[in-house]
Order: structure tokens, then sequence, then C-alpha cells
């Protein structure tokens, strides 16, 4: 169980509210106005054929003429009947069509606009999960908004259709010398009033009162688990083997029923099912007896006035349905007003989200589009660790390398090599010290002029489930022949001309049917051909080999480099044979370069490297014979 989300006061719940409004209003009007329409439509089409059923009844007990109000009120009928579907049609349209990329489009355009240190912060990841379990959990968030405020102008057209209806109720006298002419007495009238106001009241305070309960509660932890266990576990396909070959479904079901049963989900024996069936259940209950209770009274009161002459009976059918939409109306009003303040107080998750700032320097310089391509790196007295822990990822790193070189950079895992790319990449700023680009601090370079220095095939490298040209490309609009020429230079000619459709051919089936399925070796073959694509001046490869054996890495390794010609090329890898053809080796231990050199030299000499190199000697002395 969470703690109890604060009951925010009316003003900064709507406050909050307007701002989510105005957020779908700029992602997705049509959702709006189309939710806005269904639920004013919803309230005012009853009292087109209730008008006209009135005037039926009264011409059958009057004499009237009834073909007229027969035709009138199947016309009436029809024609509301006709809007609502139209409406409910054009509504389940736009949202079916614009409702889900909208709110995606919210929080992807959010994140591609981030700092890669803010997407990579646990604690943001932890945010965003946070709100798509409240939203897959109870409705709660950006999604509430705009139902709450279609919701609340339904109730406000409700209202007012039943007070266009029911005036007369009131303007009608019962005349005089009746036994009932008491029913004029405005002290009557007034308690009419009084008992509509206080049953509205108590009826929305008892329904705000059970809802209220959704505050108390956080069901996003057993959302998760429902999730995982009777989706993402089963349903993954790459979790298939191990499920079928350890026989895991009846572990998995298992504990699906032990999440269902704990107190953080939302199954009959939880914290919130529990008040479902006591206090939440109680007071709804109650709330729908005040309501029932009033709709009684308005029975009563119409029935007397019809009696005592004030109006043909046709009209007590106008009346009790009016009064009654006027209570549902103005106690809905209210139950939407208590819901935008429970909303409210979940949505301070999406506005803290939406509103993490970015804190690094996006810089003015441009960087040197030099035809040469001499560039210049250097890391002078860099250290850097992760927000949020005091351990130092890298400490006190000084290294310089030019354009056409060949570094390798080298050491266990944790040593620090990945993080030293991501600074190099400028996903991350260093803590201390400073990274220069033809002697010019980085950070003074606009950052996505700097970004295009590179191009990285990173060790958890993903292809789209798009046609392959556009993932060499990584662009839909692309040069064929030289997104060919990319995939020949990196060895995927072969498998190219096999292809049904060549470049035009999706990957993966979750788009088409007739899509390929590539191994894991014809995938980084792919992601090689997008490096040249790109034909950054600087190419970095983090381990994308990593499942290959030492001697098929290798082959990799030397064949690629034979085809970066000038560009500087960066290497990173835990298998010290795969480097060897490098100019340079950077040797990473803790956080820090131990030793640099090449390959012989530091083979030769006591030190981290001849250590690494000696423990895995025994994966490529074929190499060595």
């Amino acid at each position: 169980m969470a703690e109890k989300q604060e009951r925010l006061p009316f003003r900064e719940a709507a406050a909050r509210t307007r701002r989510g409004l105005s957020i779908w209003w700029k992602t997705a009007p049509e959702v709006l106005v189309s939710g806005w329409a269904r639920e004013g439509v919803d309230a005012l089409a009853p009292y087109l054929p209730l008008y006209f059923t009135a005037g039926l009844v009264n011409a059958i007990a009057g004499g009237g003429d009834v073909w007229l109000m027969l035709w009138a009120l199947l016309a009436a009928a029809a024609a509301a009947a006709g809007i609502q579907a139209a409406v409910h049609c054009w509504d389940d349209a736009m949202r079916n069509a614009h409702q889900w990329p909208a709110w995606s489009r919210i929080f992807f355009d959010k994140l591609l606009s981030m700092d890669f240190c803010g997407i990579d912060d646990p604690k943001n990841q932890a945010l965003l999960t946070q709100i798509e379990q409240l939203r897959n959990w109870s409705g709660w968030g950006l999604n509430r908004v705009y139902r709450v405020s279609a919701e609340a102008l339904g109730s406000l057209c409700r209202v007012l259709g039943a007070l266009a209806l029911s005036v007369s109720l009131f303007t009608l006298p019962v005349p005089a010398g009746s036994p009932l002419a008491w029913l004029n007495h405005p002290l009557c009238l007034a308690g009419m009033a009084g008992l509509l106001a206080g049953s509205v009241a108590l009826s929305a305070k008892l329904a705000n009162e059970a809802q209220g309960y959704w505050d108390r509660y956080d069901g996003t932890a057993g959302n998760r688990g429902f999730s995982f266990f009777y989706f993402i576990a089963m349903r993954e396909r790459h979790r298939a083997a191990d499920i079928r070959t350890y026989a895991q479904d009846d572990f998995l079901e298992d504990a699906a029923r032990q999440d269902m049963k704990s107190e953080t989900s939302f199954g009959p024996n939880s914290s919130v099912g529990r008040a479902g069936r006591g206090p939440m259940g109680l007071l709804s209950a109650a709330s729908g007896v005040v309501s029932q209770a009033f709709v009684g009274a308005v029975y009563l009161f119409t029935g007397l006035k019809a009696l005592g002459g004030a109006f043909g009976v046709g009209s007590v059918t106008q009346y009790v349905g009016a009064l009654a939409g006027l209570a549902r109306g103005l106690s809905d009003l209210l139950e939407q007003v208590g819901a935008l303040r429970t909303n409210a107080g979940f949505l301070k998750f999406t506005f803290d989200f939406l509103d993490i700032p970015n804190s690094m320097y996006q810089g003015s310089l441009t960087t040197e589009k030099r035809t040469d391509r001499k560039y210049e790196i250097e890391f002078r007295d860099v250290s850097f660790r992760y927000p949020g822990t005091d351990t130092w990822a890298l400490r006190h790193v000084n290294m310089k390398f030019d354009v056409g070189g060949r570094l390798a950079v080298v050491g266990e895992n944790g040593s620090g090599k990945t993080t030293f790319i991501k600074l190099l990449c400028r996903l991350y700023d260093p803590t201390e010290g400073e990274i220069l680009l033809n002697g010019i601090d980085i950070r003074k370079y606009r950052y996505d002029d700097y970004l295009a220095l590179f191009s990285v095939v990173f060790q958890d490298f993903k292809l789209l489930a798009q046609p392959l040209g556009s993932n060499v490309a990584a662009a839909e609009e692309y040069d064929r022949a030289r997104a060919e020429e990319c995939l020949s230079k990196a060895g995927f000619a072969d498998r190219l001309a096999e292809l049904p459709r060549g470049l035009d051919t999706c990957l993966y089936r979750e788009f088409e049917d007739g899509g390929v399925e590539v191994s894991g070796g014809e995938a980084q073959k792919i992601a090689l051909a997008r490096v040249l694509y790109q034909d950054a001046p600087f190419i970095v490869l983090d381990e994308p080999t990593a499942a290959l054996d030492p001697e098929a890495e290798a082959e990799v390794y030397t064949k690629f480099n034979d085809i970066v010609e000038d560009k500087t090329a960066i290497y990173i890898s835990h298998r010290l044979s795969s480097c060897r053809f490098c100019d340079e080796i950077a040797v990473f231990d803790r956080g820090r370069v131990v030793q640099q050199g090449n390959h012989d030299a530091l083979v030769e000499t006591p030190g981290k490297y001849q250590a690494l190199w000696e423990a895995q000697a025994q994966y490529y002395q074929k190499n060595e014979e």
C-alpha cells in the first residue's frame, strides 16, 4: 500500500488539469473535440424523444392530434439515435486513430529531447514506469484528463437540457380551488429546490468519498506483476525456449496466483479489493440510494400537481425524466470535480517526468567539416561517476589520438571501457576534466554537430523491423547504390542476393509475414554496414561481436579494419587477440588507463595486459601457430 495521495486544493487541481488539457489539445485535438461531442450528444439526446413522448400522451389523454405527435416522436427518436450513432462512430475513429499514438508521442518526444544521461538515469526510468502502470492499472493520469473534461461537459449539458424541460413544472400553477393548490406556495417550491440541492450534494459527497479510496492505494506493483506473468513472460519469444525446457509455465502460473493475492495487487483479496467490498462499495451504494430517493420525491410532487390539474398526465413523464436528469447531471458534475482533484494528484508523476530539465550545455560552435578528416581527440585528466553514486567509473584518464589511427580499448568487465565511449560520444559530460576536439572543449560545439562525427556499433545494438535498406541508412529515403555497396563491404553481399526483395525486404516478422529473420552474425554485418553508410570520421565498435568465438571476432575486426580507410577506428573488446592489428591499445583497469602502447610492447611488459593475454592465450594458440 502506497502513501495516501495528497488531496489538492481545487485551484491547484484545476491548474494541473488545464495543463493536461493543453497538452492533449496540442498533440491530438481530434480526441478532445470528438470526446466532448460524444458526451454532449449523449446527455442531450434522451430529452428530445422525452419531450415528444409527453406531447403524445397529452394528445391521447386530451384529444389532440395523436398522429402528428406520434410521427413527431418517431422522427425525434430516429434523429437522436442517428446523431448519437454518427458521433459515436466519429469518436471511436478518432480515439482509435489518435489517442494511443498521441499518448505515446507525448512521452516519446520528451525522451527524444532529453539528455542521454537523463534517459539513462534509473530514477527517470522508474518514474516513466510508474506513469505507465498507473494508466494500465486504473487509468489515472494524462488519459483521465480528457475523460474528466468530456464527462463534466456531458453533465453540464444534461443539467441545461433538464432545466429547459422542467422549468414549466414550477411555473404552471394548480388551479385555484383545488385541494392541492397549496403546491403553489413558494415554500413548497423552495422545499423541492432544497431537496434537490441536498440530495445532489449528499450523493456527490458520498460518491467522492468512495472515489477518494483510490488515492490511498497504489496498484502499480500488482499491475506490473500481472502484466509480467500473464503477458510478457508467456508471450515474449526469446523466453519461450527456457519456459518449455524447464516447464516454467506451472511456476509462472503459481507466481501469478500468489501475486493476485498480495496487498499490492488489484485482486479480490488486495487492499483495494477489500475496500470495494467494504467502505468504498457501501459509499457508492449509499450515493445511489440518495439519488433514487430524490427521484421518488420528484414522482410524488409531479404526480400531485398533475392530479391537481396543473398540467396533463403526459407531462408527468417529461418532468420526472427531466428532474431525474437534472439531479443526475448535478451529481455527476460534482463527482467530476472530485475526480479532477483525485486525478490531479496522479498527474504529478506525469509533470515531474515532462519537466525533467536538460542540464547538458548544447554549445554553439560548429565542428569543422574537414575534407582531410584531420581531427584530434584528447582526454585531459577526465574523471566520471554516474549520477546518484560515489563510485568513480573513470579516474584521471589522459589520452590523445589522431585521425586515421586504430585504437583498441581493452580491460575486464566494469573497468570503464563503455563509459569511456559514452564520454567520447558526449552521451555524458565528464564529472572532472575536459575532452578536447582540435584543442577546443567539446561542450562548446553544437551537440548535434559533434555527435555527427561518430558512428557507433554498441554491444547491444538494435535493428528495426523495417526494410533492410532503411536499417542501413537509418532513414526512409536513401541512396540505394550506396546502401548495397556498404552491405557488400560488410560481407553481406551473398545474403543480399538471396533476399526476395533485396533492400526492400523487411527484417523480422512483426509487420510483414514475408519478413526475414537474420542470424546474430548477419545482424552484426548489417550494423557494420550502417556504420559505413553514415561515413562519419570516427567509427566505434563497442564489443558488437561479443557472442562470436575469438577467431570469428578477430576475422570481423580485421576485415572491417581494411575497409574503414582513413577514418579513426576505436575497438572495444574483451578478447585481446581481436585487437592485435591496432596501432595503439589502451588498457583499462578499475576506471583508470593503466597501460598504453602497441600489442608487441605491451605483451612483453609485466602488467595488466600481459596478465590478460596469458589468461586468454588458450583461445588463440592456433592463431599464434
